[in-house]
């Protein structure tokens, strides 16, 4: 830490005033003791024997006064003492300059950190303040992307909300006003808003497990799950819609026998939400494949399709709340984009990763689950 001219002058200051007192004692001392010594013939016999029978080197030399003793030892004393006092000040000059950074971060500098190093405690105390500033400014960055989050997902929600709702009430203030044909176009009109209902209350599903799956408190309700059973299970309940749409679905688990620890009812979701997307994705895909293989103490599950190919410029985005690949979002494809944004939830709440990799002939999601979780009691 670097001193101002000041400072520099205070130490000066400090040191030539202890000096000043410090020899005005030693003699104040020095007078009153020689004074009480030669008040005292006793005593002052007794020093002369003293210093007759203390030799000092190879020469034998006598200390011819007790003064020189005294002299000696305040040197030592007063060295430090003016030590010891330019060092406490010197360290108040350290606190001071440390309050300084502090006043100057508390008004808003909150890129600044203390730059200068210290020993001891002060030190400690610098090194705390900086840790705790990067710890409040990145309290801080966590609130505003928070922030941002809740604005843009209210942002998403009510277009994607307001874009049915005004279908809805359009073809029923067609109905109310009387402004049809024949019943053929009541029912029409009636279908149509039947349809963007659906979507609305899918939408608002989705919305709901979603927030559900990204609170801490989230319950977590885990046991043991047989793996094969579990994607055959899977595969049985889209098979009809596969072949409504010309698909065929596989499900294989490497060994057959393997468990693993997990929420089923999430898990379920996890990989209903995956299968889903590949159904309502996968254009000119004839094949949907969920497997399973045991590594060490993880299990690695792939939903594959041989359907169209993701852009490589959609892949890191396809997790985020409400993107589709489509430019637009437009609901061609009935999907509400939360699905994988719930999807890659439901992984984090089961300690594991999810990831995606796509080329011309095939499309791949892959997620790695650890065999047993860290609790086995109901988390919440």
């Amino acid at each position: 830490m670097k001193l101002t001219a000041r400072e520099k002058s205070e130490l000066l200051g400090e040191g030539i005033v202890t000096v000043i007192l410090l020899l005005l004692l030693n003699l104040s001392i020095l007078v009153l003791a020689t004074e009480i010594i030669r008040s005292n013939p006793g005593l002052e016999s007794g020093i002369f024997q003293i210093k007759e029978s203390i030799t000092i080197g190879p020469n034998n030399y006598r200390v011819w006064s007790y003064q020189n003793f005294f002299i000696f030892f305040m040197a030592i004393v007063d060295v430090w003492v003016v030590y010891w006092r330019l060092m406490r000040r010197y360290k108040q000059m350290q606190l001071r300059h440390i309050i300084g950074e502090l006043h100057y971060i508390a008004d808003g500098h909150f890129d600044h950190r203390i730059p200068f190093t210290l020993k001891g405690d002060h030190q400690r105390v610098v090194d705390s303040v900086n840790a705790l500033v990067d710890s409040v400014i990145e309290s801080m960055n966590e609130e505003r992307k928070i922030e941002q989050s809740k604005d843009e997902l209210i942002t998403n929600v009510s277009h994607d909300l307001r874009t049915p709702l005004t279908s809805i009430i359009g073809y029923l203030g067609l109905i109310e006003n009387q402004q049809y044909k024949n019943e053929d176009d009541v029912l029409k009109y009636t279908h149509t808003a039947f349809l963007k209902a659906e979507q609305m209350k899918s939408l608002v599903e989705d919305l709901f497990e979603y927030t559900k799956v990204r609170q801490a408190s989230t319950k977590m309700t885990f046991n043991q799950i047989s793996v094969e059973p579990m994607l055959e299970q899977l595969a049985a309940s889209f098979e009809l819609e596969a072949e409504k749409k010309g698909m065929e679905i596989d499900a294989k688990a490497t060994p057959k026998n393997i468990k693993i620890e997990g929420d089923s009812e999430k898990l379920g979701r996890l990989f209903n939400n995956l299968i889903s997307n590949a159904l309502k994705y996968a254009k000119g895909g004839k094949h949907i494949n969920l497997e399973a293989t045991q590594k060490g103490d993880q299990i690695i599950f792939k939903v594959s399709n041989d359907g169209e190919q993701i852009p490589e410029k959609s892949l890191k985005h396809l997790f985020e709340r409400f993107y589709r690949v489509e430019s637009s979002r437009s609901k061609a494809t009935g999907g509400t984009g939360l699905g994988l944004a719930i999807a890659q939830s439901i992984v984090e709440l089961h300690h594991g990763k999810i990831s995606v990799t796509s080329s011309e002939k095939l499309t791949s999601f892959k997620v790695e689950l650890p065999v047993t979780q860290k609790s086995t009691k109901d988390a919440n």
